[in-house]
């Protein structure tokens, strides 16, 4: 089934464009580069006669119910990392999994993370490698560059279906190398990179309808062996206008080598 949402692609500019990110101090302050606003066509992967595999497309939907409900404090975290590692091992075998980064994002004016609404990775290839010494240290972060790592990501709906904002992703195939753009982070304490997407007539967009809580969504971010790197953002769209449930997710970021 198709339908349709609005993503917010990024421009081409000569100069290099920048997000900040809790500017002047403030917690959930952003400050963000030029957007445009595209309405583009979606393949609900619920009806879709074409599945995607992680390999070769980089982003896959699974059935993957967890036993944790609740994500305040952080009594979940040690239990449900050891799920996630699970999962990625058996999925999409890994042999070591480094989970770094949970993000619960809520679809609130008010919440200090909101869904991220610009097309983009997570990281370029540069960016990649600073994270990798980041996490393990220069010398570990060698010796995993002499084989096969990447960057993944796990996305799972908190609390209810996901009515509003469901999280929409770009097939790469779709995708041609001018569409990248690379784009700065700035932290108040460091600073990355990330990859932006610019609008393109010819990307196919996918999503999964009323994506519940036992399900999960696994994409690439990086591999340094070229699995491609999937694009993604919340979508502007409201499944059904009588449901009034806020749009809560979590969101883990992992190191994994093969």
């Amino acid at each position: 089934m198709q339908r349709t949402g609005i993503v917010n692609y990024h421009v081409h500019k000569p100069e290099r464009q920048a997000f900040q990110l809790d500017a002047s101090g403030i917690v959930g302050n952003l400050i963000s580069p030029e957007l445009l606003p595209t309405q583009v066509n979606l393949t609900d992967m619920r009806t879709s006669g074409q599945p995607l595999r992680f390999d070769p497309d980089g982003v896959e939907f699974l059935n993957a119910p967890s036993a944790i409900r609740n994500f305040s404090g952080d009594q979940w975290k040690g239990p449900y990392e050891h799920e996630l590692a699970q999962l990625l091992t058996a999925k999409i075998g890994v042999r070591d999994v480094v989970i770094f980064d949970h993000t619960l994002r809520v679809d609130d004016p008010k919440a200090t993370r909101k869904p991220a609404r610009n097309v983009h990775s997570d990281y370029s290839a540069d960016g990649a490698r600073q994270r990798l010494v980041d996490l393990l240290s220069p010398e570990r972060a060698a010796e995993w560059s002499k084989g096969h790592y990447a960057f993944v990501n796990l996305w799972r709906p908190v609390g209810h279906p996901i009515n509003s904002a469901p999280l929409g992703f770009v097939r790469p195939s779709s995708v041609e190398p001018k569409d990248w753009i690379l784009l700065d982070l700035i932290y108040p304490d460091r600073k990355g990179q990330i990859m932006g997407l610019v609008g393109n007539a010819s990307h196919d967009w996918v999503y999964l309808s009323r994506m519940s809580p036992d399900e999960i969504a696994i994409f690439n971010i990086y591999d340094n062996r070229g699995l491609p790197s999937v694009a993604h953002s919340a979508l502007d769209m409201v499944e059904d206008p009588t449901v009034t449930t806020i749009r809560k997710s979590i969101e883990t970021r992992t190191l994994v080598r093969y």
